[in-house]
């Protein structure tokens, strides 16, 4: 019980230190920024050490962090295979095509008012579509390679696109657009020099969004049938072998790759939309 107790005090005494930091004279300051949540997941990860050892937690229940590290590192070639499956090959190409389409879907939708009457209801419906069930079929249309993962991505990714950026294409003011007008400009110099402008926040935001749809999507497509690669496979066999400490290695190398794809469209976006006041500090 002292490694139960041990963790019980690393918990109180972070716990305290992280309220200062967070509360304290420097709490807006990029350190304290920093600080807060590096302390917070590395307490985490120490209590949940000492937990499943001073319990003797089973392996199949739950790994220590420790196993679940020694198996990452053992197992890297696997798991670099399973990440050109899932993420680059299945979510990438997804994603890519998924949100290229509704970019171009919005465009026409905000032109022809039809469109908006016709396929929002459309695609608010398709939208709510479990992908349980829309998975299976998909997989038997395009096969059981990365074409069909990116496929439930496309249909994934694609209406929270459309939807974000038709809202964007609406931002601008009737004033705004009233300006434009008399300056002469049509309907393609207005979008291209006032309105796309004004919707890259509404935009970026249905990038984001989707940045963990497609990844999700992949990997649970992959449940349905795949080749003996992918990290959704590898989760599937390694939970019927009672291999966990494999499966939340898999675990932390999904959560990585979404991670940094979350975070390079942030950086892309802030980039672009410096002068939103969402932007400023």
């Amino acid at each position: 019980m002292m490694l139960v107790v041990l963790a019980l005090l690393i918990w109180i005494s972070m716990w305290v230190l992280n309220v200062r930091l967070a509360t304290g004279e420097n709490a807006n300051t990029r350190t304290a920024g920093l600080l807060v949540p590096a302390i917070f997941g590395l307490t985490i990860l120490v209590v949940w050490e000492l937990l499943v050892r001073g319990l003797d937690v089973p392996l199949v229940i739950l790994p220590a962090p420790s196993h679940v590290l020694a198996t990452f590192f053992s197992e890297l070639p696997t798991l670099w295979l399973d990440l050109q499956q899932t993420f680059l090959k299945g979510a990438m190409s997804g994603y890519i095509i998924g949100c290229g389409a509704a970019f171009l879907t919005a465009i026409l939708v905000d032109r022809y008012d039809f469109l908006k009457r016709g396929l929002l209801p459309v695609g608010n419906f398709v939208a709510a579509l479990p992908i349980v069930g829309t998975a299976p079929i998909l997989v038997m249309w395009f096969g059981f390679d990365w074409q069909s993962k990116a496929a439930v991505v496309v249909v994934m990714v694609f209406f929270p696109m459309l939807v974000n950026t038709v809202a964007g294409l609406q931002e601008t003011t009737a004033m705004q657009r009233d300006l434009m007008r008399t300056y002469g400009a049509g309907y393609w110099p207005s979008l291209t020099k006032l309105r796309l402008p004004a919707a890259m926040p509404f935009i970026f935001n249905g990038l984001k969004i989707s940045t963990t749809l497609a990844l999700i999507g992949a990997i649970v497509a992959e449940f349905f049938g795949s080749p003996t690669m992918g990290m959704g496979f590898r989760i599937s066999t390694s939970v019927g072998q009672l291999a966990l400490d494999m499966v939340w290695a898999e675990i932390v190398v999904a959560a990585l790759a979404g991670s940094a794809f979350y975070g390079v469209v942030a950086l892309v976006e802030k980039s672009v939309t410096f002068w939103h006041p969402s932007q400023r500090k």
